[in-house]
């Protein structure tokens, strides 16, 4: 019972707090400031400046916290009308008149509204607005002033292109809209604003194009976004674990990226892009297996180049998930299907090597990967070195221990190689994940093994959405026509549809009557 009546208490507090803030302002300057101080604890970023409209005893006061805002505009655009542009003005001693004065002629600022509950001004104010207050009156103006440092404009790190655009999502929201329009200059293009996070209160917009995308791809994505509770949202990352359609599944059913024109190409083809703010990685949803593996630069590329570098990702994307357990299958199961000569050499090669090659491929992937963490976790010239060094020294001591077989080093090399020929980091690790399972199938059942681990990821699949989309088409359900932009890609001038999958509102991407 004391347990009950504790928990009441704190539940009666907690509901006493949140009515709290959303009470009315008042009238009295002074108290509308106390209580503001009051409801932020008196943090000691928040600046408040008392000052009076020039000829008149009007009280004003402006709030917001220091480091958010740019100080420069707060002086020259409030603070400095308010006092110079009312200069030789009748001002007006109601105090309505002087609200709807300061509103419409005096202020000169792009963005702002008004406030009535405590509610509003904490949000504003912790959102980077100055919030200006009137004494008299019981509402404020809450003024978008945000002017905190942010990073420029840079080539992404994660997604290197030889041939494209150098320019990247930032981790401001404003600036990657803002290349979202100098991309796509279409009126249809809309961004629709959410609220993320229940005491972060960060801001997410989802792109479209509004006359492009199927109305019911829209749908439950808003549907699955306004399913989010959590405190907060640190990354776009939370947002896609939070809205995909199966979280025991290795593959990415939301593709991330970093680079505006992967983003502008998958809103043109019918898809929705998510931003988050504070994160440079935006979501494109839905995706596909087929999408995962393309990249822009197959289109910057003639048709047969944009081609061949989609084959060799198929087959990068075969060797980085069967090569090692193929060997292992081969070697301990069915040595009668290597030709003599090979299999005389891998013989010779493995004479004194105490483990199976199971566990050779074990330890040898399990190195590998090692490695690769610690590069990436380790500055990016020290990581490369490590990266180099550690492969070669590790690799090479092994073979001179007897540990592991020299062709094994070789396999396992290759098998990483293929990974990293792959666009896209998330499908990449997907890859890395099934690799084991595969290894520990051949290791055990040999191809058999390898079989029936193939035809259970294929069932996974096929039976895997992404926003409701199946995530194997094209290839199932098949659509055909979207065959000429999957593996083989046709010459630009031909390919005049968006992907029929997406079931498009408007499904031409070129206009041929009013081209000719």
């Amino acid at each position: 019972m004391r347990v009950n009546s504790f928990f009441n208490r704190n539940r009666k507090k907690k509901q006493e707090k949140e009515a709290n803030n959303i009470t009315q302002l008042v009238k009295n300057l002074d108290a509308n400031l106390q209580n503001t101080k009051n409801l932020l604890d008196e943090p000691a970023d928040l600046a408040i400046r008392k000052f009076t409209v020039r000829g008149s005893e009007h009280q004003c006061a402006t709030v917001y916290i220091d480091g958010l805002v740019d100080g420069l505009y707060v002086r020259n655009n409030i603070i400095e009308n308010i006092q110079l542009e009312t200069e030789g003005k009748q001002i007006p001693d109601n105090k309505q008149k002087l609200f709807d004065e300061l509103n419409q002629e005096i202020l000169s600022t792009t963005s702002l509204q008004i406030g009535y509950t405590l509610d509003d001004v904490s949000n504003g104010i912790l959102s980077g607005s100055t919030v200006l207050y009137l004494d008299g009156i019981d509402k404020v103006f809450i003024i978008k002033t945000q002017g905190w440092d942010k990073r420029d404009i840079q080539e992404p790190v994660t997604e290197a292109l030889i041939r494209g655009p150098r320019d990247g999502f930032v981790e401001d929201l404003r600036t990657n809209m803002a290349l979202m329009r100098r991309y796509i200059q279409d009126p249809n293009l809309r961004f629709k604003t959410y609220q993320i996070g229940r005491r972060s209160k960060k801001n997410l917009v989802v792109t479209y194009i509004a006359d492009v995308i199927h109305p019911d791809i829209l749908k439950e994505i808003k549907r699955r976004l306004d399913s989010i509770d959590t405190d907060d949202a640190p990354e776009s990352g939370f947002i896609e674990q939070w809205i995909e359609d199966n979280y025991l599944s290795p593959f990415p059913q939301l593709m991330n990226t970093e680079r505006p024109d992967k983003a502008s190409a998958a809103l043109l083809q019918g898809k929705a892009v998510i931003m988050l703010d504070g994160s440079p990685f935006v979501l494109i949803a839905p995706t596909t297996l087929g999408g995962a593996m393309q990249s822009p630069e197959d289109y910057y590329e003639r048709w047969t180049i944009g081609t061949l570098l989609r084959i060799l990702r198929y087959i990068a994307a075969f060797i980085a998930i069967f090569l090692p357990s193929l060997y292992i299958a081969l070697v301990s199961f069915h040595p009668g299907m290597i030709p003599t000569n090979l299999a005389f050499s891998i013989a010779a090669s493995r004479e004194g090597v105490p483990f199976t090659p199971l566990i050779e491929a074990v330890l040898m992937a399990i190195t590998m990967e090692l490695l690769r963490e610690a590069g990436v976790r380790l500055p990016k010239t020290i990581g490369q070195t490590i990266g180099i060094v550690g492969g070669l020294v590790i690799g090479d001591a092994a073979v001179q221990a007897g540990i592991v077989s020299p062709i094994m080093v070789i396999v396992v090399a290759l098998n990483a190689i293929a990974s990293f020929a792959l666009p896209a980091y998330s499908i990449a690790i997907a890859f890395r994940i099934i690799l084991f399972g595969f290894i520990f199938l051949a290791g055990t059942f040999g191809l058999y093994g390898i079989i029936i681990g193939y035809i259970m990821v294929n069932i996974h699949i096929v039976n895997l959405k992404s926003i409701g989309v199946p995530y194997s088409t094209p290839f199932a359900p098949t659509f055909f026509k979207d065959w000429e932009d999957l593996i083989f890609r046709k010459p630009i001038p031909l390919l005049t549809t968006r992907p029929e999958y997406m079931q498009t509102n408007d499904k031409q991407s070129t206009d041929k009557e009013n081209r000719s």
